[in-house]
């Protein structure tokens, strides 16, 4: 048995997953630190969701490990934890058993995350006390877009800012992406090796990635994940020059920050909400700025989506997946409209009765084949650790 742990900003997410890559368990500690702290747990058929106060990410993993004892005495059949790390930029470019040198690497890495990688480390931390006898395996995110050429990741910048500082595009939702690329591959029943398509993640954090063949090759986020499309309250692209008028104007970096991150996308836009649902609903009852946000949201994605079907040398198959992607119809119509030029066509009907599940939703006259298909992160972490533990063992 293999616990997932996914210590985010402000959430834990977990999961006991067995050889069989059966989840057992799984759950989710939201909004940690604030009032609106709460738990959604599911063992079996049984699921539960209580309003909790959580202090930190230890308080939180404290809450989870007695959780495990006291449900099932699963604690006492895990082999090995697995964490999800979101950076570990040029020094990991696989999973890697956790050792001091990793734990260094990682918190020499946390100027390039400081809202999770803090967490992470907390988190990893927490896990070896409470289960110091048995393996604990980091998969990061970042790992995904290790092989993307310098065409791909460079900025066009001063070169030594990228040798001395590590500016450089790196890339995020690694696992959600090749996760979905791999079971398409599957589903599709053609070779990995020979298989190219874009995969579009689309949740409250939206990024594009182009694979090739197996290999990741570009990406719309960079540096950091504010970079690329519109998000839910992220802005994406903007023109740098814009940073510099705003504090000429008198605002200062932070309060900037705050207005990139928290108060842009879908929400800036709106006006109301980065709830792509509420925002359907509101545009459907003639709510124009509404209707704008998702125009645009939908506009730049479809331009990424074109701009990386360019940098393949060929695209069997479009993948949407992440809570947006999977559930929008409305949406998914949005992006893809405009497209038939490039013989990327959409079926209506299937588009709207083939939600939220593994699903072929292109028309049967598509030279592209488009897919939804829901992320399973976990059990892509899980499959990973399998590999690293078979791999040590060999070597023992």
């Amino acid at each position: 048995m293999i616990l997932i742990l996914n210590f985010g900003s402000s959430s834990l997410k977990f999961s006991l997953i067995n050889e069989n890559d059966v989840t057992k368990t799984s759950g989710q500690i939201e909004n940690i630190g604030t009032e609106r702290c709460r738990l959604n747990f599911k063992f079996g058929k049984q699921t539960e969701n209580h309003k909790l106060s959580v202090s930190d990410h230890q308080h939180a993993f404290s809450l989870v490990s007695n959780i495990l004892d006291e449900k099932s005495k699963n604690s006492e059949k895990i082999k090995c934890v697995s964490h999800r790390v979101v950076h570990g930029g040029e020094l990991f470019s696989s999973p890697t058993i956790i050792n001091d040198d990793v734990i260094q690497g990682i918190k020499s890495c946390v100027s390039l995350a400081p809202l999770h990688n803090p967490a992470s480390l907390n988190g990893i931390i927490s896990a070896q006390n409470r289960y110091p006898s048995i393996p604990h395996i980091a998969v990061f995110d970042t790992a995904f877009y290790s092989k993307m050429p310098p065409k791909a990741f460079l900025y066009a910048i001063p070169k030594k800012l990228y040798t001395e500082k590590k500016i450089r595009r790196f890339g995020f939702h690694g696992s959600s992406h090749e996760y979905v690329f791999k079971r398409s591959a599957e589903l599709l029943m053609v070779d990995q090796a020979r298989f190219s398509c874009i995969t579009c993640h689309l949740g409250n954090g939206v990024s594009l990635s182009a694979i090739e063949n197996g290999r990741c090759i570009d990406t719309t986020m960079g540096f950091t994940p504010l970079e690329g499309v519109p998000m839910g309250t992220r802005s994406g692209d903007i023109d740098p020059g814009l940073i510099f008028h705003l504090i000429r104007d008198g605002i200062s970096v932070e309060e900037i920050e705050v207005i990139l991150q928290e108060r842009s996308g879908l929400l800036g836009l709106s006006g109301t909400s980065f709830d792509v649902r509420e925002l359907e609903r509101l545009a459907f009852n003639g709510d124009g700025d509404a209707q704008t946000a998702l125009d645009v949201f939908a506009y730049r994605i479809r331009k990424a989506l074109g701009g990386l079907y360019t940098a393949l040398q060929h695209v069997d198959a479009i993948i949407f997946t992440g809570g947006i992607g999977q559930n929008s119809t409305f949406l998914r119509h949005l992006i893809i409209d405009g497209l038939e030029r490039m013989g990327i066509l959409l079926d209506s009907v299937r588009n709207r009765t083939h939600n939220s599940q593994e699903s072929e939703i292109s028309h049967v006259d598509s030279q592209v084949k488009i897919w939804i298909i829901p992320t399973n992160e976990e059990l892509l972490i899980a499959r990973k650790t399998r590999q690293v533990l078979n791999q040590n063992n060999d070597k023992a």
